[in-house]
């Protein structure tokens, strides 16, 4: 029996999403279990058409994904190496932990928060969209706020049309969202 290589965009949408990243454009792309959007963590004209789209309230925050730990330093501060040996044991997965956020994470990203949930996601896909674009990746749910997620690009396509690009892809196995941990306290959030 032949393994099934992860499904990855194609050169030319990959161009094309880079291109949409880098002037605050919004991706759809697949993760762990459904379809997430997308943009520049660092572009808050882009965070807020996600919001937007979304109908997101601006006080929640966002995920970020990202392909490695070097992607994710420039948004959380320095990790002790115990809290280094923690990430490490879930990392890469499906598990968002809360980080203190460095100075530079734009206000709308963190919400009313001091910290800022962050992933190395263990899809394949995604992570090699974050290394495509050669930066962390919001990620949440590709639907409108208090709905069900999207489960593909189709359903995408419908319902954002060239509000977003959308990139093909197959989501993970996951029936539920990642588990959110506060990583100060230990707590599951989610």
């Amino acid at each position: 029996m032949r393994k099934l290589l992860p499904q990855l965009p194609r050169a030319a949408a990959l161009h094309t999403a880079r291109a949409r990243f880098r002037h605050g454009g919004v991706l759809a792309y697949a993760t762990e279990s459904c379809f997430g959007l997308g943009c520049d963590p660092f572009n808050v004209h882009a965070i807020r058409r996600i919001l937007a789209i979304k109908a997101r309230p601006n006080h929640k925050g966002l995920i970020v994904i990202a392909a490695n730990l070097a992607q994710l330093r420039p948004l959380i501060r320095p990790l002790t190496p115990a809290q280094l040996a923690v990430v490490n044991q879930y990392w890469p997965g499906p598990y968002t932990f809360l980080l203190p956020a460095s100075r530079r994470v734009p206000h709308l990203l963190r919400g009313r928060h001091d910290k800022i949930a962050v992933r190395i996601t263990g899809h394949g896909p995604a992570a090699a969209l974050c290394q495509a674009l050669g930066s962390p990746l919001v990620s949440t749910s590709a639907n409108r706020a208090g709905q069900k997620s999207l489960r593909t690009a189709r359903a995408c396509r419908i319902a954002f049309g060239e509000r977003v690009h959308t990139l093909s892809g197959r989501i993970g196995k996951r029936r539920k969202p990642s588990t959110i941990i506060d990583l100060d306290s230990g707590r599951v959030l989610r």
